[in-house]
């Protein structure tokens, strides 16, 4: 049985980021997306405080990450946890490293007490959704996600 420890990333773990962060855009072939630099993560996640990420490791090597942010509900009335990115190298799943990143978000939603916990997965990956489903999380399909960036979001914020 693997030794599973997880803990919070510190600024001096921004390139370890940045690794799982491509490792993640090549898994869900989007690594021309990626725009991301070790600059822009020190500044948003650490300097700004805009993002939380925990990292796990596996008998001491780093094998996955979570990073997450704070939503809020207005009709709860309180604040929730927004899962941006969970990943585990292919190498280390089915060790239990993913549902150990999962339940660490868990314990800070209860502990806190935060109304939810939610995140987003694409249709076609078939393992997550069903891991998911294994937590007990469910769907919410008759929700759509909309997303403004680049030349979209700046025309609306300068009202053209």
């Amino acid at each position: 049985m693997p030794n599973i420890t997880i803990r919070p990333a510190a600024p001096e773990d921004t390139g370890l980021i940045l690794t799982f962060i491509r490792a993640l855009a090549e898994y869900e072939h989007m690594e021309d997306q990626v725009c991301a630099t070790e600059e822009l993560l020190a500044d948003w996640i650490f300097a700004k405080n805009k993002a939380k990420v925990n990292l796990a490791f596996c008998d001491g090597v780093p094998a996955g990450f979570t990073l997450y942010c704070f939503n809020f509900s207005t009709f709860l009335g309180r604040a929730g946890i927004w899962l941006e990115d969970l990943f585990v190298l292919p190498e280390y799943r089915g060790q239990g490293i993913g549902l150990s990143l999962m339940r660490t978000l868990a314990r800070e939603a209860v502990e806190g007490g935060f109304g939810r916990f939610e995140w987003s997965c694409l249709d076609w990956n078939t393992s997550s959704i069903e891991f998911y489903k294994r937590l007990g999380a469910v769907a919410m399909d008759e929700w759509t996600t909309y997303r403004l960036t680049g030349e979209a979001l700046v025309k609306l914020a300068e009202g053209k």
